[in-house]
């Protein structure tokens, strides 16, 4: 902070210069000559003269840019930007939770998992047995009795797995450059040994075991180590989870707009971050922890409390025996290669996600490009920025799979958050969002999901690397459409508008598509009323529907049925008014035309004051309005 405010100052006393400057540069630049006298000597010299002060300004102003592009301000620019996509995000989700009870759900579930908000809870005592555990132990690790490593006559596997279906696993690995391989397919041919057998052929493909002289038979004793520390039992943050993240990221970091820019240690050690990045997770969240009172929570105080321990076990699984892949690197290696990877893993933690899409969107906005289109990422501030983004791009892509791989992961994830709803029952707890089987909606949590946060986020990376990611985002977007037309219909909403000429209004119903944009945002709600209230007007600097247009003329033609009732309403008044003077008159007998002149013009004047003859309005409380009228109208 000292040095950029003592920069800060730097830049202003030279922009001050400039501003000096500026007036005679312009204003007097081609006057010299033709306001002094034609010497040809004299001339020149001032030309010189103007010429040193527009070179000096010229490089004042290139040392004030050059200072405004390296100065670490990244910080608070992207803190504005994710307090600014937090409140669109916010605003988004109280118009889905008044849809219906589901979409409540799905906005609770989304708004406490992405925008780092924890719900209050009474947290319970400590246990003696748990009072007795040493704190500064990491749990979950464990010695292993099977012989996870090689000796040095044992041959070593093709692919680094002992499988008998090896020509079946040499085809799925066909596709280890590809999107969308079929991870379940690999772990069946590979003896159940997906991140052992992706870790392995990636790294050989990028020939990574070379480069950092890490020996093979320590490489494979720690890859499998590390995917037994993975729970089986576990439905979806398995090692399953982990060799797809894996593999995901090892396709993102081949995207052309990406080629050269990042050096081998941060391809390693952002393959290392994802192969880690869930291991020994419990299969439940950190707000479970946070509310259970558990030891993982005391230990890493609350604060990303898995993503902590993922890192801790990775890291001590290298201290086991012929573990230690990094050996040979020098200690430099190391050091900045632990800093790549917790920054990397910790930015797995859902709750940051806001915080990680506004810094991409920052970049995208403000991203340099060489001529052949490949990002200039000349800081290492621009590059772990990119990196993070990568590896939680990686974490949240199952929506942009093939159909049937999604689904599968999708049956996964659900399982799991039943699992915890089950133990939150059970401990008489509140269930989480999402978490209860007897309320949840599968395909409305993923419509949800998609349009709300994997959407934004594929759509913001698509840009960065723009045109890469486009078939990923083709098929995000088709996903997206299957799962919404599994949406069961409510047996109480009405039938479906049929599809007329103008499909608008019903692809509005079925189809949402949200922006973000970092431009200045409205503030307030009676802003945002009157903009949805001017017809045709386009919505700036939110998330906007595509379909809004549609949306208005349904409410153009609600509006005008609405008036026609009104018109029938006030036929009826008009005759029950009439009958009522009807029998007025027979009962008190003649009345008097200038009494009945002002009559008239108090019904009149009541009209044109906006006086409304509403349908619930009956002859008794007209009979009663009377009465309480004035001895004028009696009479």
């Amino acid at each position: 902070l000292p040095h950029n405010s003592q920069c800060f100052g730097s830049v202003h006393s030279s922009f001050q210069k400039l501003i000096k400057n500026a007036p005679i540069l312009i204003g007097e630049f081609a006057a010299p000559c033709t306001l002094m006298p034609p010497s040809p000597f004299l001339c020149m010299c001032v030309d010189e003269t103007y010429q040193q002060m527009a070179r000096e300004t010229l490089a004042e102003l290139d040392w004030c840019l050059d200072q405004l592009e390296t100065i670490q301000t990244h910080r608070s620019v992207g803190d504005m930007a994710s307090n600014k996509f937090k409140r669109m995000l916010n605003r988004e989700l109280s118009h889905l939770s008044e849809m219906s009870r589901s979409g409540n759900q799905v906005s609770e579930y989304i708004s406490t998992t992405f925008l780092d908000k924890q719900n209050e809870v009474e947290i319970p005592s400590p246990t003696l047995r748990e009072r007795d555990k040493p704190m500064c132990h990491i749990s979950g690790v464990k010695k292993l009795t099977h012989s996870s490593s090689l000796s040095i006559n044992t041959t070593m596997p093709r692919f680094g797995v002992k499988t008998e279906q090896e020509d079946a696993l040499a085809r799925e690995l066909d596709d280890l450059n590809k999107w969308g391989l079929n991870i379940f397919r690999l772990a069946e041919f590979s003896n159940n040994r997906p991140l052992s057998c992706i870790m392995f052929a990636i790294f050989q493909e990028r020939d990574l075991l070379k480069t950092f002289r890490i020996p093979v038979d320590t490489f494979v004793t720690y890859v499998m180590t590390l995917e037994d520390h993975y729970h089986a039992n576990v439905a979806y943050h398995n090692s399953l989870h982990a060799a797809d993240v894996t593999q995901s990221t090892h396709v993102l970091l081949s995207t052309p707009a990406l080629d050269a820019v990042f050096t081998d240690l941060e391809i390693l050690a952002a393959l290392f971050a994802a192969a880690i990045h869930d291991v020994d997770h419990p299969g439940v969240s950190n707000q479970f922890l946070i509310n259970t009172n558990s030891e993982l929570a005391l230990m890493y105080n609350d604060e990303s409390v898995l993503e902590n321990h993922h890192l801790a076990v990775g890291f001590k699984l290298l201290h086991e025996d012929n573990c230690d892949i990094f050996q040979n690197l020098s200690k430099r290696q190391r050091q900045s290669l632990r800093k790549l990877v917790i920054d990397m893993v910790l930015a797995t933690d859902m709750s940051k996600h806001m915080s990680l899409l506004a810094d991409l969107k920052t970049m995208v906005e403000t991203k340099k490009v060489t001529s052949s289109g490949v990002l200039l990422l000349d800081h290492y501030t621009d590059r772990i920025q990119v990196l993070r983004n990568m590896v939680h791009c990686a974490d949240l892509s199952n929506p942009t799979k093939p159909l049937v791989v999604y689904r599968e992961w999708t049956e996964r994830i659900m399982e799991e958050f039943f699992r915890q709803g089950d133990k939150e029952r059970e401990r008489g707890m509140e269930i989480s969002p999402m978490c209860d089987k007897h309320t949840a909606s599968v395909e409305k949590s993923q419509v949800g999901f998609i349009d709300y946060i994997v959407h934004p986020l594929w759509e913001t990376w698509g840009d960065l690397v723009h045109p890469d990611a486009q078939d990923i985002l083709d098929t995000l977007e088709d996903n997206r459409d299957w799962y919404q037309s599994t949406i069961p219909q409510s047996p109480i909403s009405p039938p479906p508008m049929p599809l007329g000429p103008d499909k608008r209004l019903n692809a509005c119903i079925d189809k949402f598509q949200f922006k973000l944009t970092l431009d200045d945002d409205t503030e307030g709600g009676q802003e945002e009323e009157e903009e949805e209230e001017e017809e045709g007007k386009t919505t700036h600097n939110h998330m906007v529907l595509d379909c809004s247009q549609g949306e208005e003329e349904g409410e153009d033609v609600v509006k005008d049925e609405r008036e026609g009732d009104i018109i029938e309403e006030e036929r009826e008044g008009d005759i029950i008014e009439e009958e009522r003077e009807g029998d007025i008159i027979e009962e008190e007998g003649e009345v008097g035309m200038e009494e009945e002149e002002e009559e008239k013009r108090g019904v009149l004047q009541r009209a044109q004051s906006g006086v409304e003859i509403h349908s619930d309005t009956s002859p008794v409380e007209d009979e009663e309005e009377e009465d309480s009228s004035s001895p004028a109208d009696d009479t």
